[in-house]
């Protein structure tokens, strides 16, 4: 291993300190307990050490969201092989505000702490415009194919719906799967930040949410046929009802009165 090798890997060991570092402050006292001096006391380093890999808190802020958004990707990528697609879009919401909830600080910083970091992790322009060496490693490390093949799942999830004619052919599947994700960051921002919400199950919730767009899982006959059924059901149920009232007439005192006036005739006889 040359000397140059061995300075990059010592320099990259170090990197990666820091993050740790700063991961478990993130994760620990929230991202507001973030200082580059209590990075460095965490590392054993000076403040000025830091520098040289980070300009600046915020660098290392996009850092831990394009991490972090990695890894939001990584938890809904299993769910991509579920062949039907409104079951592929419950399983990916339910991912999605799972991963949310269970990385409370890791989701704030990702999506509300700052549009910038929200745009590096996504592999945004502010990502790009990083100035110091570590900004740019941050944004060369976002992976925007990523972020964009996890929305373009979901929106060929919408028009494969749309093809069998359980969305509106007119909806546009771009716009239906933005509306959704603003619900599902709802439901974790809420829940995040709001003492009260919610009042019921979070997994109800995202049910309650993707049966509202796609309609409830058990809807899966037409409107045509879903009329067939009720006109049967009522037929059924007009025919149990002629009949109840064909036994009630049969047993009650009125239908003995048919033979009552041959007994009185019979009485007047004797």
């Amino acid at each position: 291993m040359g000397i140059a090798e061995r300075k990059n890997r010592q320099k990259q060991a170090l990197r990666e300190r820091i993050l740790e570092a700063s991961r478990a402050i993130v994760m620990r006292e929230g991202f507001a307990a973030l200082s580059m001096r209590k990075i460095a006391d965490a590392i054993e380093y000076s403040p000025a050490t830091l520098y040289l890999h980070f300009e600046s808190r915020d660098d290392i802020a996009r850092a831990l969201c394009a991490e972090g958004y990695d890894q939001l990707l990584a938890s809904l990528a299993p769910h991509a092989r579920i062949v039907e697609p409104q079951a592929r879009l419950r399983a990916i919401a339910h991912a999605y505000v799972a991963f949310g909830l269970a990385n409370r600080e890791t989701y704030r910083l990702i999506f509300m702490e700052d549009p910038s970091y929200t745009d590096s992790a996504l592999g945004g322009a502010s990502a790009g415009g990083a100035s110091s060496e570590a900004g740019q490693a941050a944004a060369e490390g976002a992976n925007p194919e990523a972020g964009d093949a996890a929305f373009r799942l979901l929106i060929d999830s919408v028009d494969e719906l749309k093809a069998a004619g359980r969305v509106s052919a007119s909806a546009d599947s771009h716009t239906w799967v933005e509306a959704l994700w603003a619900t599902l960051h709802g439901i974790v921002a809420l829940t995040l930040t709001c003492p009260v919400y919610p009042q019921s199950p979070v997994e109800k919730l995202v049910d309650a949410a993707i049966d509202a767009w796609f309609g409830a899982p058990d809807a899966k006959r037409s409107p045509r046929a879903a009329g067939g059924t009720r006109s049967r059901t009522a037929a059924k149920r007009k025919a149990a009802d002629a009949n109840a009232q064909t036994n009630a007439q049969a047993d009650s005192p009125l239908a003995a009165s048919d033979t009552a006036p041959a007994e009185r005739d019979g009485k007047v006889s004797a």
